[in-house]
């Protein structure tokens, strides 16, 4: 190693000051106290504009069900808001977060191309724009014919 280089650094990364903890946290608390058997194994939680928290489970089915994530928009919308700053999936048993999948990915880019997404395991959790989680990615709102 050269004067000029620096090592890696070693051990656990510090916690992200970026991260909602206390938005992870209703997620995990929903996932331990809501998700029952098969049909809902992910808890998702936003971060509404207005600093509420919406929560919400998967439907899961074997012809495909909505993620914990599309429900929450829905819930979210019900609820009366309409603008999403973070989200995060949190799975159940104690398998805490877990990244979107590419369907969810794709829709969060398209309602809020500015939301934040909680992704990381453990001490490594971080928050990182919507968008990054698709490089290259297809904004459905950019391909509209404008009549």
């Amino acid at each position: 190693m050269t004067h000029e280089q620096t090592p890696a650094p070693s051990g656990p990364r510090p916690p992200d000051p970026a991260v909602d903890h206390e938005l992870v946290e209703a997620a995990a608390d929903v996932a331990r106290t809501r998700c029952r058997g098969d049909e809902h194994t992910m808890a998702a939680a936003g971060r509404a504009r207005d600093g509420r928290i919406v929560t919400a489970v998967n439907v899961y089915h074997f012809t495909g069900g909505p993620c914990a994530e599309l429900v929450l928009i829905g819930t979210a919308a019900a609820q009366g808001a309409y603008e999403l700053e973070t989200v995060v999936a949190v799975g159940d048993r104690e398998r805490g977060v877990v990244p979107p999948c590419g369907r969810c990915r794709q829709v969060m880019l398209d309602y809020f191309p500015a939301l934040k997404v909680v992704v990381g395991t453990g001490d490594g959790l971080r928050t990182v724009p919507v968008a990054e989680l698709l490089p290259e990615s297809y904004v459905w709102a950019d391909h509209q014919l404008q009549e």
